[in-house]
């Protein structure tokens, strides 16, 4: 059976919605912070070189960039077909390039030829160093597209806040590019550069999120955090020594082209100036849920539904709740990813359930792919339950026609 024969068979059997296998990838300067429903023993599956799991990645149509470890599809989803007791997958970046506008509308085949956005979850111990995602103009000689991505905090897999849930962000105003070349400087001979000291770290707030546009500086924080962005993976370490771990000095250079390679005046043209010192960055970044329709009106009929990504319009994403006991038809305008967080029930022909515990390779009901015909006709969703909401999270391509804030 062929690739494309397989993913039309997937797209009929779910009626427009495409099952899609858990995609996990490790990080070699990540401890995981254990909170993505991956078995104790499994965090470590990939080997220690390669480092611990704390990502999930989401109707992702992207590869990881792991450096010369990184393995055959790691990053990339696939769609799992169950047929007569034989199970095929194939990647969704496959199927979408052979059915096109079938699956995420002619809208987004037309503009992009590909599905341009993918979201993950990032389950880290401790933050990050603080680095940076290129611009389209900086990642370009490097064969990729700059990344903006956005962070919402989950309370589902926040049970414990980690190391240190604090993000910095930015730089503080009135920094002086002096001040950071010397820093680059710092990193690049190998001192501690301690760029964060030039940066303010804001508290995250389970339940909330922010929008981080590309050649913004950030160190995310220990929330277990869902990541809608653009599809690519690019990004440099501008930070070389975090909580007494040692960044390794290739990450300072990564995705620099060879010909700027210890350039650090490249690196700080990389920066996007005024949005790293904009004074009203927390006012202006900051995402609290916002409605979809008023608040009465969508319990009466049996759900709840915020915006939680909006500042972007490279992606969009939506939690949906729908109440005990009830059964909702949702539509939306364009094809969206999904995963479930809490509860279970069906999902158009599919049943859907939230997992406990996830070994490494094993197939799931928590994370599908709604096709742009299916989404406009409308979902059906019955939650069983007398006590548990269905909760889930809907990510989306660019400029969702829906989302008119």
């Amino acid at each position: 059976m062929s690739k494309q024969s397989i993913a039309k068979k997937a797209l009929d059997q779910g009626q427009g919605i495409l099952r899609l296998t858990p995609t996990w990838v490790p990080r070699s300067f990540c401890v995981p912070g254990r909170r993505i429903k991956l078995h104790p023993d499994d965090y470590y599956a990939l080997g220690g070189e390669r480092g611990g799991i704390d990502e999930r990645w989401f109707a992702s149509t992207t590869p990881a960039d792991n450096g010369p470890l990184t393995s055959d599809n790691e990053g990339l989803s696939f769609i799992v077909f169950e047929d007569s007791g034989k199970t095929k997958k194939v990647l969704l970046r496959d199927a979408i390039g052979d059915m096109k506008g079938q699956i995420i509308g002619e809208r987004l085949w037309k503009e992009y030829k590909r599905w341009p956005m993918y979201s993950k979850f990032f389950d880290n111990k401790g933050a990050l160093p603080h680095h940076i995602h290129h611009r389209d103009e900086h990642a370009a000689p490097t064969g990729q597209l700059g990344k903006p991505e956005a962070y919402y905090f989950p309370p589902q897999v926040n049970n414990h806040g980690g190391d240190f849930p604090y993000t910095f962000f930015g730089l503080n105003p009135g920094v002086t590019k002096d001040q950071v070349r010397q820093a680059l400087l710092d990193a690049a001979e190998g001192r501690d550069n301690a760029i964060t000291s030039l940066a303010p770290a804001h508290r995250l707030q389970v339940g909330t999120g922010w929008d981080v546009p590309p050649g913004v500086l950030h160190a995310p924080g220990s929330l277990c955090t869902y990541e809608p962005q653009k599809a690519s993976d690019v990004f440099a370490m501008y930070e070389n020594i975090t909580h007494d771990q040692v960044v390794p000095k290739e990450l300072l250079w990564k995705d620099t082209p060879k010909d700027k390679l210890g350039d650090v005046d490249h690196l700080l043209a990389v920066i996007d100036w005024d949005l790293n010192v904009d004074p009203n960055f927390a006012a202006n970044r900051f995402m609290r849920p916002l409605p979809v329709q008023p608040v009465e009106q969508m319990q009466a009929a049996g759900y709840i539904e915020n915006w939680i990504c909006y500042k972007s319009s490279a992606f969009s994403a939506k939690e949906l709740t729908v109440l005990p006991g009830q059964t909702v038809t949702i539509k939306d305008s364009a094809a969206y990813g999904m995963i479930m967080m809490q509860g279970h029930g069906t999902m158009g022909v599919w049943d859907v359930e939230t997992p406990t515990m996830i070994r490494y390779g094993q197939l799931t009901h928590d994370e599908y792919f709604v096709s742009e015909s299916a989404a406009q006709a409308g979902v059906k969703i019955k939650n069983p339950s007398k006590s548990d909401p269905i909760v889930m999270l809907k990510h989306f391509g660019p400029d969702n026609p829906d989302l008119t804030l």
